[in-house]
């Protein structure tokens, strides 16, 4: 079985494959001290709560955006896995050009929800990521990484509005279903969610008008549910995105 890794700078999400069959997953928050032990210790213990040994896994592959934790990881999985780790990256054979200035500057988690998108669902395409940034991703018709934007996510964005402004404070992330809200908490969530959708439907349509197609966008990410239904331009929700392109990337370098 393939265990796959997305460590994000906010949380990390852990996928188990048997096969082409993503199985169980799991999702806890990215700690950049963690060592190698400790991984190791969480890790078997996600496990072994769902009945799985460690020896079950034949194979890891990791996309990681904190730098120190990818060096953790890989040591985890020699020392306590017996396992070498592909650990995406420059020069990791992925089946999608990337035609940026500077392919090295792409992020793994981006070319892996890329990868995914356009292997799930066709191209052209726009994968949206909703971590700590929100990302979105565009993919062409052939197959091919063309670049993408970045925006401050969801609760980063949130964080600084109760930081800047004395008189609002931290709220709970959901829907108040309605945009013209009655009290502080729910005017603060109405501009979240629907600000967010507006920001989506905006981007994605530029993006579209940029690839002169109507491009399929895949909304990913813990967050992708809060604003899907509420983003006219999302046609797919598949939270666990980056995880798929971490299966498929591996199956193509170890086929």
């Amino acid at each position: 079985m393939l265990l796959a890794i997305d460590v994000g700078n906010t949380q990390t999400a852990v996928g188990l494959f048997s096969g082409e069959a993503l199985i169980r997953d799991w999702r806890f928050a990215t700690d950049a001290s963690r060592t190698a032990d400790e991984i190791a210790v969480l890790l078997d213990g996600l496990l072994r709560l769902d009945g799985f040994a460690r020896d079950c896994v034949s194979g890891i592959a990791l996309a990681s955006v904190v730098p120190r934790l990818s060096n953790e990881y890989a040591s985890m999985a020699k020392g306590r896995f017996g396992l070498e780790t592909l650990i995406v990256g420059p020069g990791t054979k992925t089946g999608m050009p990337v035609l940026t200035n500077d392919p090295r500057q792409v992020g793994p988690d981006l070319i892996a929800d890329a990868v995914a998108a356009y292997e799930v669902y066709g191209g052209p395409c726009i994968a949206v990521d909703f971590g700590t940034a929100t990302t979105f991703s565009a993919v062409s018709a052939a197959g091919e990484y063309l670049g993408h934007a970045i925006s401050p996510g969801i609760e980063i964005s949130l964080d600084a509005l109760s930081t800047r402004a004395a008189r609002l404070t931290k709220i709970e992330l959901a829907d108040p279903g309605t945009v013209i809200g009655r009290n502080t908490v729910q005017a603060m969530q109405a501009g979240v969610v629907y600000g967010f959708a507006g920001q989506v439907d905006g981007i994605v349509a530029r993006m579209r008008a940029e690839l002169a197609a109507e491009a399929v966008t895949v909304a990913t990410g813990g967050l992708a549910s809060l604003i899907f239904e509420h983003a006219t331009s999302l046609d797919k929700l598949d939270p666990l995105l980056t995880l798929r392109g971490l299966g498929i990337i591996y199956r193509r370098n170890h086929p």
